[in-house]
């Protein structure tokens, strides 16, 4: 997949900008501040829907403005796509795919294939469990549309089985809230035991890319093994939930389910998460973000686009070089503050464009 065209209005600090960009790879450098990863936002939104950054669609319109609007033109091999999002300050996002407005969120996912790497992500395998959910439950999202139904269900209940043990303590009637718990617990576990298999498959496909791809950046120092860490497993969830209830009951929240799940890194029996070097972490961020076009293009049949948030300068040049070696055939953006001449002539023939306080400058 490629994205051609890009036009922005009063998003971020944009007041408009068209661009278009190359096959292969292109390069947006400028001074920080300028607007560079507000190019990739509002590209990554095309494919999710919202922000990397997890911002509201009021904080992402240019200040003083109601409205913003991102169109973009994406082709592949197979197809091409039109997105058209109009956002608004006070109301929910329109979304067009193709001109057919789109009557919910999730019909964008997996229509429009993105891979986002920030130099955050680097911090991936120290970070939070969440983080670690995260990337699985986006992943997953973009290649199937079933986990996405499910996920999605599943934290509706979850809220709901929150909101009911608030109103438990404002009534007296027990008996009719262990009655309405049952129901809600049958379906949490219905949905979240799918969740946790699906989750497992995942972990399973993923250990068989990444392998060989954290071997050669390791300078086959490593043998990576991913292994998936959930809260509970799918045979014992119901039991667990029950198990747990009155203390559930005391802290209004569900402390057993995929929501608690996490993944772990090994390199033998060593665990990279607590006793990994920076440059080891940063190794398997890496690798995991480099699985991720692996595994979208044999589950999608097409590669995704890649962006690259500032990540280059992060890392040292053999991490560096790795990276780049790995992007032939791959639609790639890279953000940096300015061009590096060794970056230049790795990479080959690349498309630059110069950002300024929020303007392409020629």
């Amino acid at each position: 997949m490629q994205i051609k065209f890009l036009e922005l209005q009063n998003f971020r600090n944009y007041d408009h900008l068209s661009a278009d960009f190359s096959k292969g790879c292109s390069i947006i450098y400028g001074e920080n501040g300028q607007g560079k990863t507000n190019i990739l936002e509002s590209i990554y939104m095309c494919s999710f829907g919202r922000s990397h950054k997890n911002s509201k669609d009021g904080e992402i319109i240019k200040s003083g403005c109601d409205e913003g609007h991102i169109k973009a033109e994406f082709s592949s091999e197979y197809n091409s796509h039109r997105v058209d999002m109009h956002l608004k300050k006070n109301r929910s996002k329109g979304i067009a795919l193709d001109r057919v407005p789109l009557k919910k969120l999730g019909d964008l996912y997996g229509r429009i294939l993105v891979v986002m790497f920030s130099a955050e992500d680097l911090a991936i395998v120290r970070r939070s469990p969440a983080d670690r959910r995260r990337f699985i439950d986006l992943q997953l999202c973009q290649i199937d549309p079933i986990y996405m139904e499910d996920i999605s269900v599943y934290n509706r209940i979850l809220e709901q089985r929150r909101e009911l043990f608030k109103k438990m303590d404002e009534e007296n009637d027990r008996h009719a809230f262990d009655s309405t718990l049952d129901i809600w617990d049958m379906q949490l576990c219905e949905y979240g035991s799918r969740i946790i298999k699906r989750r497992r498959e995942f972990i399973e496909e993923l250990n068989d890319i990444i392998f060989d791809i954290h071997y050669d950046i390791s300078g086959g120092k490593e043998k990576i093994k991913i292994l998936y860490e959930p809260s509970s497993d799918e045979d014992s969830f119901y039991e667990n939930i029950i198990r747990n209830r009155e203390r559930d009951r005391i802290y209004k929240q569900t402390h057993t389910g995929p929501h608690r799940d996490d993944m772990g890194f090994y390199d033998g029996n060593t665990d990279l998460k607590i006793y990994g070097s920076n440059g080891q972490q940063r190794s398997c961020a890496i690798s995991l973000k480099l699985s991720e076009i692996y595994i979208i293009e044999k589950l999608k049949k097409e590669k995704p686009v890649l962006l690259l948030d500032d990540v280059l300068s992060e890392l040292d040049r053999g991490r560096q070089l790795h990276l780049i070696e790995r992007l032939n055939d791959v639609q790639t953006i890279i953000t940096c503050t300015g061009m590096d001449e060794f970056i230049e002539e790795k990479l080959g023939a690349v498309k630059k464009i110069h950002i300024e306080k929020g303007r392409i400058i020629d």
